[in-house]
């Protein structure tokens, strides 16, 4: 008799709730800070029951200043603490920019090492949601440009349960960036030991092109691999996962195989993490390329009201577009 055990299926918001609870279980010192965190259970219900099971003081609805949360974050860690900051939404994270790239990402290295700074920022980020200003954008590029943080984003169940659990677990400051329009996609929770937080993963192979996604874009990568698959072509999908650092060796691996790379984020395309890869494959894979790497991202301005978005982000159109320009190279 088999006694194989059926992973559990959750929604990407309840996954994350779930690996928030085995990280404050196992971990005394994990605390929750956030605007409306406590007994609400957040603006998305990721820290929903939290709050309850563990109590307001490692469940802290704070107030509405995003700054006094990474700065008393700040303080938290230096007292050997794992505090866990939400951003209620990714453009309200700007009043704590100074915070996070002048303290969060320097004190390990200004001290010496002596000073750690187990943070984890979790930002609800993208679009999709028909969300009014500021509640809609893609602010990931900003914190990959800064030395000292790490930044990683899930898109899938079993990423969201495990990469928190990660995150929170690293003695480094790690900005999780969670894709909000699919909070509601549900997957299987995986067992077993982690994949590692900073490694790319090949979600479905192809041999014609590689096709690159990260966070909410990875669900509408494999939409455009199946479309494509009808159509005669085959494209190997891959969730970058991690931003910074990257995993360059997993795409290039990928890239040598297939000569054509697409890149693809909700960010605008110009100094997107498209840009950084792309300059990376270019420099490896150079005489394997068959055309010059293709980048589908959002343009270049802010961004758009909700009746607007669809024509902003990109989708399965725009993709095979795009893929369809690599081979007409």
């Amino acid at each position: 008799m088999s006694t194989a055990i059926t992973p559990e299926v959750l929604p990407i918001g309840k996954a994350i709730n779930s690996g928030l609870r085995a990280a404050m279980e196992n971990d005394p010192k994990v605390v929750l800070l956030g605007e409306d965190i406590g007994k609400l259970g957040g603006v998305f219900r990721v820290t929903d029951g939290l709050q309850k099971d563990f109590g307001q003081q490692r469940v802290i609805d704070t107030p509405l200043a995003e700054s006094g949360i990474i700065g008393t974050a700040v303080g938290l860690a230096m007292r050997g603490y794992r505090p866990v900051c939400e951003i209620q939404f990714d453009g309200f994270i700007y009043p704590a920019f100074d915070q996070i790239v002048s303290q969060v990402a320097k004190l390990h290295y200004r001290t010496g090492g002596n000073v750690k700074m187990p943070i984890t920022i979790r930002v609800p980020y993208g679009g999709g949601i028909g969300a009014i200003e500021h509640h809609s954008e893609s602010p990931e590029g900003y914190f990959a440009a800064t030395a000292g943080l790490r930044v990683v984003t899930c898109g899938t169940s079993a990423d969201a349960h495990q990469m928190i659990q990660q995150a929170i677990a690293s003695d480094d400051p790690v900005m999780f960036f969670e894709p909000k329009r699919r909070y509601w996609e549900k997957g299987p929770i995986a067992a077993g030991d982690p994949y590692p937080l900073h490694k790319a993963r090949v979600v479905s192979a192809g041999s014609d092109v590689t096709l690159v996604a990260y966070g909410p874009l990875v669900t509408t990568a494999v939409q455009a691999a199946k479309v494509a698959a009808d159509e005669g072509r085959s494209i190997e999908v891959i969730d970058l996962r991690s931003i910074s650092p990257l995993d360059v060796d997993t795409i290039a691996e990928s890239v040598r195989r297939t000569g054509r790379l697409v890149i693809t984020h909700e960010a605008p395309v110009f100094l997107g993490i498209g840009a950084e890869l792309a300059a990376r494959i270019g420099e490896r894979c150079f005489f394997h390329l068959e055309a010059p790497v293709g980048r589908v991202g959002g343009f270049t301005l802010p961004y758009p009201p909700s009746k607007l978005e669809e024509h902003f982000l990109p989708d399965v159109d725009r993709i095979l577009d795009a893929v369809d320009r690599t081979f007409a190279l």
